[in-house]
């Protein structure tokens, strides 16, 4: 028919059935007239009502954001960069436990192993200030840096024992009030331990520099590791039953309560068979004893109060 374009469809069953893909495709090009595109020219009547009329996609001028702009722009489903949020109902969050926590279980862990191995190195030392507790050895055998260096250790390992147990002791009356994480408050807590230590070994180097010679001061020395190490080394089951087997608190306090009060007792009998046994006085050791062990223990308790206090949330 001449005049009318013919479709694709038309020309194509025209064809023989043996034509090639080539030959379908020049009849096609040659039958199919394509014809002028008219784009209508009424007015855009799809804006809101208030609104100015959109845009024709023609428009080169037409801003980025127009063409991402849409109902779910702000959607974070159409924004996968952007955090949604939690779906659901959030359950019930697990309590704090040192049982739980790889940090501090890693760490009594390597305490126990290096335990063993200071216990190895310092068995002849740890054995013969054990029978010289309650009388002076006259012969004194002296003592290797590596079982120095061991005794250092162990006690540092009593001022983290005693730092757990203030920590196990201010969670359970604080709770989730605790302002600070549990490592800040553990490291806090050790690092008084320690300045408390060192302020007490500064107080009998300074008193026994002054009144004392120095075999005494030598003796003392030994003495007051020795008892330091013993009292981390009955500590540890105590942490370790608090930690891992739920030991109850007010127990746990009377045992820790019991071990300070016998190596309080050690110590002062120490310092009398040390300093003072050969003066016959005794007003001299009871003022030496409180001034060096009870006066810097009430500090110690005051300033565990008044942190206490600063790592309580106050409403």
């Amino acid at each position: 028919m001449p005049g009318k374009s013919l479709t694709p469809f038309q020309v194509l069953s025209r064809l023989p059935e043996d034509a090639t893909p080539a030959q379908q495709d020049s009849a096609v090009q040659a039958n199919v007239k394509i014809s002028e595109i008219h784009w209508s020219e009424m007015p855009d009547t799809l804006h809101m009502p208030g609104h100015t009329k959109g845009k024709g996609y023609h428009d080169i001028d037409i801003p980025e954001h127009y063409y991402r702009e849409s109902f779910f722009m702000k959607d974070s489903l159409f924004h996968p960069e952007l955090k949604g949020g939690r779906q659901g109902i959030a359950g019930v969050v697990k309590p704090y436990t040192i049982a739980g926590d790889d940090i501090i279980t890693s760490l009594l862990f390597g305490c126990f192993i290096l335990t063993l191995f200071a216990l190895a190195r310092t068995r002849q030392f740890m054995l013969r200030q054990a029978k010289s507790i309650f009388y002076l050895v006259r012969e004194e055998v002296g003592e290797t840096s590596d079982e120095i260096w061991m005794l250092f250790y162990m006690v540092l390992q009593t001022c983290l024992l005693s730092a757990l147990i203030v920590f196990f002791f201010l969670r359970s009356r604080l709770g989730d009030l605790m302002l600070s994480e549990q490592y800040a408050i553990i490291g806090a807590l050790s690092g008084l331990f320690v300045g408390y230590l060192l302020l007490k070994t500064f107080m009998y180097k300074l008193t026994g520099w002054v009144f004392f010679n120095g075999k005494k001061n030598e003796q003392w020395k030994k003495g007051f590791l020795f008892l330091m190490s013993t009292e981390g080394l009955l500590l540890f089951p105590l942490v370790i039953l608090l930690a891992y087997a739920d030991f109850p608190l007010h127990n746990a306090l009377i045992y820790a309560f019991i071990v300070i009060i016998i190596v309080k007792l050690l110590l002062l009998y120490k310092a009398f068979i040390i300093f003072f046994r050969r003066n016959g006085v005794y007003l001299q050791i009871i003022l030496y004893f409180c001034a060096l062990e009870i006066v810097p223990l009430i500090v110690l308790g005051g300033i565990l109060d008044m942190a206490s206090q600063h790592l309580t949330i106050n409403f």
